[in-house]
């Protein structure tokens, strides 16, 4: 609105209309009255104006009353009154609108990007991916503060509508590689249904909170729907131990010869308790140690004098046998299979997930929710303890937590682990930054809804890389050799520079997986298979690739 016809204007301009008559009068009335020198109102009002504005009195200075003394100290201080409330109303915002950072609404010297239609969380992780590698792209947000907010950190972004046409235009969507809607499944498809129009060739990738809905958005024109809740609770549920989901997890094979495993070291193992050094991954059981999971944080390489505690999680990487063989050992040699109870607390689309990937275990599923819904067997708050028993959790072997708010899921997970302090307590964190307080909570593992997003768009959008395990704790991934190629990767010093392993490397369509690091010499088209957390394959891109 013009601030000429704001309500504080007008508001100010009439108390400038009355305050000037009534001090007009007034002063006119006493001096006649007081001083005995009776004049004309406008010489009344020419005082007025010169005692408001500070200019001085002019010829009627040197009053012989008190009262008039008094009347003219009142005068002043009226004027520099309304001398500040119109500093207030005039130019202060005046000043706001003219020094503010307005976010851009388009971008031109950009080519051959991704356009990230509205920055949410997920968007962010994958926004982070994008710049370790040097990457090109425009994020398109509605919110004039959020896109105010990334234009200060240097970060290209265009405000308008991702939905309209021409906002798209205005992000260069004709010169884009990509586009990514990750906003509410309905807008996104509507963003979907805008970049064809605006760029049929563009790829679309989109991602759904409720996946019923994916098949819309393909019949909108994406080729690519994600569903990252989906996986995520399918995940969750693989760290439940049960008679067919044990404790050891499933690898992700890396060529025929080769398989990479999270293997959690149980209660009562011959593992258990013993020095990293002491229990000898390779020269034991002839597998390679790529780090190990210390409450909540990854380390690499596993310090030889840490402890294996029951419930440390190692990455290995070796031949499926000598992995079966370091399995049995890190199995506790007594193991019940009974039917365990497990808790779900929360079930929207993550939590509806894990119940159905675990339905075929023995597993006894119950499942807590605030909304009562077909699935829901206790209507009730997460947080309240009584909710919770009435679910089970005092004899339950594990709780699963999806909920919507980490803040809410910090604090289910401090009530079910003060409740039951043997469960696994297994949490979904939306924010990435809220990981490590839910494991100070008393969770046992936790994966971020962000991360696992941003590693699923990663993989689909990028043609050079492979994610070949989203939902773990660490990226496994096929990167393009880069600066590596000509130099063996001790002589490049991967591990100590990055933090990632190199444990694989595709040669000519071949997966070399049995190589001497310090022999082995990278080729120009090679590409290497990095394990590692999502830092040290970002350090990698950057030192290596960017």
């Amino acid at each position: 609105m013009p601030l000429w016809r704001s309500r504080r204007t007008r508001h100010y301009f009439a108390l400038v209309v009355v305050t000037t008559v009534g001090s007009t009068l007034l002063y006119n009335y006493g001096m006649a009255t007081w001083e005995n020198d009776p004049q004309p109102l406008f010489r009344s009002l020419g005082i007025v104006f010169q005692s408001f504005t500070t200019t001085g009195y002019g010829e009627d200075a040197g009053w012989a009353t008190p009262q008039m003394y008094a009347l003219t100290i009142g005068l002043q201080l009226m004027g520099i009154g309304l001398i500040l409330t119109a500093v207030d109303i005039f130019a202060v915002p005046w000043l706001r609108d003219t020094l503010a950072v307005t976010p851009p609404t388009a971008v031109t010297d950009v080519t051959d990007h991704v356009v990230i239609c509205e920055y949410t969380p997920r968007g962010e992780a994958f926004v982070e991916e994008l710049e370790s590698r040097g990457r090109e792209y425009v994020v398109v947000s509605s919110d004039e503060e959020t896109a105010t907010e990334l234009h200060e950190s240097d970060r290209r972004v265009v405000h308008g509508d991702p939905e309209s046409t021409a906002v798209l235009e205005s992000a260069g969507i004709e010169r884009a590689t990509a586009v990514v809607a990750d906003s509410a499944d309905d807008t996104n498809a509507s963003i979907v249904l805008s970049a064809r129009e605006a760029n049929p060739d563009v790829r679309v990738v989109t991602l759904v909170e409720d996946r019923r809905l994916g098949e819309y958005h393909r019949i909108a024109g994406a080729e690519e729907v994600l569903s990252p809740r989906q996986l995520l609770g399918e995940s969750l549920a693989r760290r439940v131990p049960t008679a067919v989901t044990t404790a050891v997890d499933e690898g992700v094979e890396i060529g025929s010869d080769l398989e990479l495993v999270e293997v959690s070291i149980a209660e009562g193992s011959d593992l258990c308790d013993k020095p990293a050094g002491e229990v000898g991954l390779r020269e034991r059981f002839g597998v390679d140690g790529i780090g190990a999971w210390f409450d909540g944080t990854f380390e690499s390489p596993i310090p030889r004098d840490r402890a294996l505690q029951a419930g440390t999680r190692l990455l290995v990487a070796g031949e499926p046998e000598r992995i079966e063989a370091f399995r049995t050992k890190a199995t506790s040699t007594v193991r019940s299979f009974a039917d365990r109870d497990v808790v779900i607390a929360g079930y929207g689309e993550s939590g509806v997930a894990a119940a159905e990937a675990l339905a075929g275990t023995n597993a006894r599923v119950t499942v807590l929710d605030n909304v009562e819904k077909e699935g829901v067997d206790v209507v009730g708050d997460a947080r309240d303890p009584a909710a919770l028993r009435e679910a089970g959790v005092d004899d339950a072997a594990a709780v699963i937590v999806t909920l919507d708010d980490d803040t809410t899921a910090v604090f289910a997970a401090l009530v079910a682990r003060d409740l039951n302090p043997s469960a696994d307590v297994v949490v979904r964190a939306n924010d990435a930054e809220d990981v490590r307080k839910l494991y100070r909570a008393g969770a046992d593992y936790v994966q971020s809804l962000a991360t696992v997003s941003g590693r699923m768009m990663a993989s689909t959008v990028f043609e050079d890389e492979e994610v070949l395990a989203v939902d773990r704790g660490i990226n496994v991934v096929r990167l393009p050799a880069g600066r590596l190629a000509g130099r063996t990767i001790v002589d490049a010093a991967v591990r100590s520079r990055t933090g990632c392993t190199v444990v694989a490397v595709v040669r000519d369509g071949e997966t070399i997986t049995a190589f001497d690091p310090s022999e082995l010499v990278v080729e120009g088209d090679d590409e290497v298979i990095l394990a590692g957390t999502d830092e040290s394959v970002q350090s990698f891109e950057v030192q290596f690739l960017a």
